[in-house]
């Protein structure tokens, strides 16, 4: 199964990323989507996944949760939006980690791309930038991934400049 990891789009959604998407089975969205009306067109366009992040208001929340937890073929899934980083969780992602001991651990927030492998929790902890044009980022970025077996290969990485104005 192909797999797009996308993290705080701030309501953009734009033919970019629905190139960098398109190959993709389904697409999981940590968090900072921007309104439930985005979050609905992303799911008309592949099935969609997703937390809310901290700028999503009321009715996003009423619909989407903080922590989500799944498997996908085989692999065990924890998502958040604000989850913190290896060596540095937030003490309500920790509790979710120890809880449910997955392989992946995805989180947003930061706007920052980054890719790494946790040995104490032994997990993949994938936080994939920001994909939306608001933020202190310079690049927008997004994540694919295959899952086959309990399997994590092939990632890539999609890189766009913001669009200003």
């Amino acid at each position: 199964m192909k797999i797009g990891i996308i993290s705080d789009t701030h309501l953009t959604f734009d033919d970019q990323l629905r190139e960098f998407l398109a190959p993709c089975d389904e697409i999981w969205h940590a968090g900072d989507i921007g309104s439930l009306e985005l979050a609905d067109e992303i799911a008309q366009f592949k099935p969609l996944r997703a937390v809310y992040g901290n700028i999503d208001g009321g009715i996003i929340r009423r619909v989407y949760h903080d922590f989500t937890l799944f498997e996908v073929e085989g692999v065990r899934v924890l998502m958040t939006h604000i989850g913190g980083k290896p060596r540095n969780y937030s003490p309500k992602a920790l509790q979710h980690i120890h809880a449910s001991r997955p392989k992946i651990f995805v989180a947003g927030h930061s706007h920052i791309l980054r890719v790494e492998y946790d040995k104490i929790y032994e997990m993949l902890f994938i936080n994939p930038g920001a994909a939306g044009n608001y933020g202190i980022h310079h690049l927008r970025t997004a994540i694919r991934l295959d899952i086959e077996n309990g399997e994590i290969k092939n990632m890539e990485i999609g890189e766009w400049n913001k669009h200003v104005g």
